[in-house]
């Protein structure tokens, strides 16, 4: 056998060998490979009181369309966006040249009117005219009458006035512009803020449960008090109380709708805001799961459960609210059911689990 024989020999004995060897490990290792095991514990239920948030849209509790009574120019504009007006204040002038005129001719009339009803019921009594004729100058001066008292109106309604106080939100029209009541757009929006109503919705679970711990009319008499998150996530001030309850549910979103009043005595709050109604509900029998022992995908939650062959499961849960570092489940899990309390951060659905020793219960 020369050199190059014995060299390719002892090349391939070698690859054989570390094979051989590698074969062997792999099988010691898939010898070694067990059930996984993880900290393992059993849903418990209990009485919790918990925290619902649901998004509300907040108006003034008079939202006021300013709008003209008659058709003119605007010959004033007597505040700017935005002001605080008092009840009863001037806010716009319409130009009363017009009105005016047509008062002024009414008044005429009508005093032609009086002067002619006055001598014919002095005719009446010397015989000289009939009954009748002084009736139709009766009528005459009472149509006069209510022409003035028509013009009179539309006089006034040249002078728009504030009907509550408020604010003033953005005026669409300018000095000169031509107004009348078939404007699609009124003159501005005058919202009495000293109290606001907060409307928001409620499911038809939702409100089942609510109505349990308020029964009938007791959820306006005897409801919760309420708090309010504003758009930035600050609390306000100052609780709410639910003052009204839709009648029925919307067939199309399946919810209620429910509103809330606030005192809003520095006038924090303006119609338009949004924000989120804070209610808190007891719930005696409350499905509790640790929040630390969820996965959160996307606007899902999901927990590792074994099924009966002990294997790992992914399911999802429905969520109904938190208590403490707890969630309160709705659906998908119930009290005595086991899940996998950590460890499953690279945990494949499928592998074997076994509860930890010394794991909690």
């Amino acid at each position: 056998m020369n050199r190059y024989s014995i060299f390719t020999f002892s090349v391939l004995f070698s690859a054989l060998f570390l094979l051989e060897g590698c074969g062997k490990n792999n099988q010691d290792q898939g010898a070694q490979q067990g059930p996984i095991e993880l900290p393992m514990a059993t849903i418990v239920s209990g009485k919790v009181t918990t925290q619902k948030e649901y998004t509300a849209s907040i108006e003034g509790v008079s939202d006021v369309e300013i709008r003209p009574q008659i058709s003119g120019y605007l010959q004033k504009i007597l505040v700017d966006d935005g002001a605080y007006v008092k009840a009863g204040q001037t806010l716009f002038v319409i130009e009363s040249s017009i009105y005016r005129e047509q008062y002024n001719t009414a008044q005429a009339n009508l005093t032609t009117a009086k002067i002619e009803l006055d001598r014919k019921k002095e005719l009446a009594k010397s015989k000289i005219v009939s009954n009748l004729q002084v009736e139709q100058a009766q009528a005459v001066y009472q149509a006069a009458a209510a022409q003035v008292g028509s013009a009179r109106i539309n006089l006034n309604f040249c002078t728009i006035k504030a009907p509550v106080s408020g604010y003033i939100g953005r005026i669409g029209y300018r000095m000169g512009s031509l107004i009348a009541p078939t404007n699609t757009a009124p003159l501005t929006l005058l919202s009495d803020i000293q109290k606001v109503n907060a409307y928001f919705s409620m499911s038809e679970n939702d409100f089942n449960t609510f109505q349990q711990q308020y029964p009938g009319k007791n959820i306006i008499k005897s409801g919760p008090k309420v708090e309010l998150l504003v758009s930035n996530g600050d609390k306000y001030e100052l609780p709410g109380k639910i003052d009204a309850v839709d009648g029925q549910f919307d067939k199309t979103t399946g919810s209620i709708t429910l509103r809330a009043k606030f005192d809003n005595p520095k006038t924090v709050l303006r119609s338009g805001n949004t924000g989120k109604i804070i209610i808190q509900q007891d719930n005696n029998n409350a499905v509790l799961l640790p929040i630390a022992s969820t996965i959160a995908v996307q606007d899902k939650i999901f927990v590792f459960t074994v099924d009966a062959k002990s294997k790992a499961i992914q399911i999802p849960v429905e969520v109904s609210g938190k208590s403490g570092t707890n969630y309160v489940i709705a659906k998908g899990l119930q009290a005595g059911d086991t899940y996998i309390v950590s460890g499953f951060d690279r945990l494949q659905a499928g592998a074997s689990v076994i509860a930890q020793k010394n794991a909690a219960k």
